[in-house]
């Protein structure tokens, strides 16, 4: 059968590994991937797309800025790590300000406290949050929490001004006790490298599309739940995914 003859894999083609065709795939598999779970709150316009002119934007959160943790276990090393310095890309701070307007002063703070707010006056915040990297067994949770202090920057942040919550996972999560506070809220599930994609669906460069592969409950003691189940409550269900158009972003600031 031939399985054997030439054990060792090509490496004529190991220059390629990560050229910019491949990280251009990625990062259109990052856009497609992207679910929609909220977009405004009831009676209010949608938050996304986000303008990218505004006058000053907060980007907050554990994962705002750490590569490693957007690509997760089974990347790098079987458990994964946390950081910037293991592999080449773009994480998601690098990435809005690389798409915002020049003009847009972004600020960065992983855990701002409710006093933070005080002295700045900002016009949307993003927020992005999720699970340290894991595989395996080790990726077993009871509770399936975000790890703190995600839960608390969220809610800081959320209840002080307009927010978006990016939620970095290589699952569904608890969510339900914040979703009242946040503008939108985006599963970004695990995506890798190219944080730039993340931000070209933010900010309305292309428009979100991605459906949930698997039903996103409300609490844990719920589960397993599965889609038909005679009790099926879910926060949302199995398929669920909301849409928006690409947008021409214009050069007038926009209130959200």
């Amino acid at each position: 059968m031939g399985l054997f003859e030439n054990p060792l894999g090509d490496y004529s083609l190991i220059n390629q590994v990560g050229c910019k065709e491949h990280r251009e795939l990625a990062r259109e598999a990052v856009r497609k991937s992207l679910v929609l779970l909220k977009n405004g709150k009831p009676g209010k316009p949608p938050v996304l797309p986000l303008p990218k002119n505004a006058y000053k934007i907060l980007v907050a959160g554990t994962h705002a800025h750490n590569l490693e943790n957007q690509c997760g276990g089974w990347t790098i090393e079987w458990q994964g790590v946390s950081g910037n310095n293991w592999t080449a890309g773009t994480t998601i701070l690098n990435a809005i300000k690389a798409t915002v307007d020049k003009s847009t002063k972004v600020t960065y703070r992983k855990t701002p406290g409710p006093n933070f707010f005080k002295k700045n006056n900002f016009d949307y915040a993003i927020v992005v949050v999720g699970e340290v990297p894991y595989a395996e067994t080790r990726g077993d949770s009871q509770n399936l929490t975000i790890p703190d202090p995600g839960p608390k920057t969220i809610q800081n942040v959320c209840k002080a001004i307009k927010c978006v919550v990016v939620v970095i996972s290589g699952r569904p999560v608890v969510i339900e006790p914040y979703l009242a506070t946040m503008g939108a809220l985006v599963a970004a599930w695990l995506p890798g490298s190219e944080g730039q994609g993340v931000a070209d669906v933010l900010f309305g460069d292309y428009g979100f599309t991605g459906k949930l592969a698997r039903t996103w409950f409300k609490i844990p003691d719920q589960l397993p739940m599965n889609y038909g189940d005679p009790n099926y409550d879910p926060l949302f269900p199995f398929g669920f995914g909301l849409e928006t158009k690409p947008t021409t972003q214009h050069n007038i600031r926009h209130e959200l």
